[in-house]
């Protein structure tokens, strides 16, 4: 039995001028099962975008593959003819930009946009579109749709433009549905309810999920498996108890340390990561992260480690062994800013 959604050494770059090439995602690989939700994590750069559009086949005119595959239900996306792609995306495959703002066309009315996403993929009237358009977004929190739906986006508020977003791309109840970091436009209290809404629909439309993120707590509310990414490349992969209970990579437990917000060095500080990412025209050689690495050894310098699975499903590229990995928490981690959440 095929997975609901498979990718297999995936690599993609971007061309930013005569000889300046930029790797964006760098072997990538993973599956997803009906109903999953997987979270992809990383700092700004990290190729978790590249990732998704890669997916959608959305990537920029000076984007391009240059290696493996995506298999969605076992057929190759990269295979696909434009039309047949085209027919799936939307349909099959649906995504949530994290501007909604710009997801949208300006001169129309959002609950017209809704009708015609249905209507591009479904053989319905304009009548039974328009009725499950307004449906929709009464589900989604969108108060009074019928008012609603003859507005234009600008009189949207960001939250309720993301929620009619949302609406979008589940119109067609589609079995995979992408959020590019979703709520990073939003303020902190309408972040929740798009995550809850976004949560309540996957019940709903039994959906799989894709949740693009830098946010680990929102890793650690949302998903069943996290994929920690550090310059185009993956670094560490696991069921999310796995990730946040036993890191096994610097940068995992550095984004884990960054992220609780009372996690302190010895003279009192918050602990951040040091150094920033690098120029994917110029990433350093052996692992990458070894310039910003507190455990850097020699063999880091020079030599890329092999994502390994410890054969419990808990893959990590490091150079560091089991043992070595163990001892990773040099600072306790305090989990209540961002343990699991016990909501579906």
């Amino acid at each position: 039995m095929s997975h609901l959604l498979e990718v297999r050494d995936l690599s993609v770059e971007y061309a930013l001028g005569p000889g300046r090439v930029a790797r964006a995602v760098d072997g990538a690989g993973f599956t997803l099962e009906e109903g999953q939700t997987l979270a992809v994590v990383g700092e700004s750069g990290s190729g978790k975008s590249t990732l998704a559009h890669a997916i959608m086949g959305v990537l920029p005119a000076y984007g391009r593959f240059t290696g493996g595959h995506i298999l969605f239900r076992g057929r190759d996306l990269r295979a696909m003819a434009a039309a047949e792609l085209r027919a799936l995306r939307g349909n099959e495959i649906a995504m949530v930009l994290q501007n909604p703002m710009e997801s949208f066309d300006p001169v129309y009315p959002v609950g017209i946009q809704l009708a015609e996403a249905l209507r591009a993929h479904r053989s319905v009237n304009a009548k039974t579109a328009r009725a499950q358009a307004l449906s929709l977004m009464g589900q989604v929190g969108i108060p009074d749709p019928p008012a609603r739906f003859g507005q234009y986006p600008h009189q949207f508020s960001g939250g309720m433009c993301q929620r009619a977003l949302i609406a979008m791309a589940l119109i067609c109840q589609p079995k995979l549905l992408i959020a590019d970091e979703p709520t990073s436009a939003l303020d902190v209290t309408v972040q929740a309810q798009i995550m809850e809404l976004l949560r309540a629909s996957k019940q709903t439309y039994d959906l799989a999920m894709v949740l693009i993120t830098h946010d680990l707590r929102l890793a650690a509310a949302a998903a069943d498996v996290v994929l920690v990414m550090y310059a185009g490349q993956v670094v560490e992969a696991a069921p999310v108890d796995e990730v946040l209970r036993r890191p096994q990579h610097p940068y995992t437990v550095a984004l884990l340390n960054s992220a609780d917000g009372t996690a302190t060095r010895p003279d009192g500080r918050l602990l951040s990561i040091t150094g920033s990412p690098p120029e994917l025209t110029a990433v350093p050689a052996g692992c990458r992260f070894h310039p910003r690495c507190p455990h850097v050894m020699d063999i880091c310098l020079s030599q890329v480690p092999p994502l390994e699975d410890d054969g419990a499903g808990h893959r990590v590229a490091c150079h560091l062994a089991p043992a070595g990995r163990a001892t990773l928490l040099a600072v306790p981690l305090q989990q209540g800013p961002i343990r699991r959440s016990a909501e579906p």
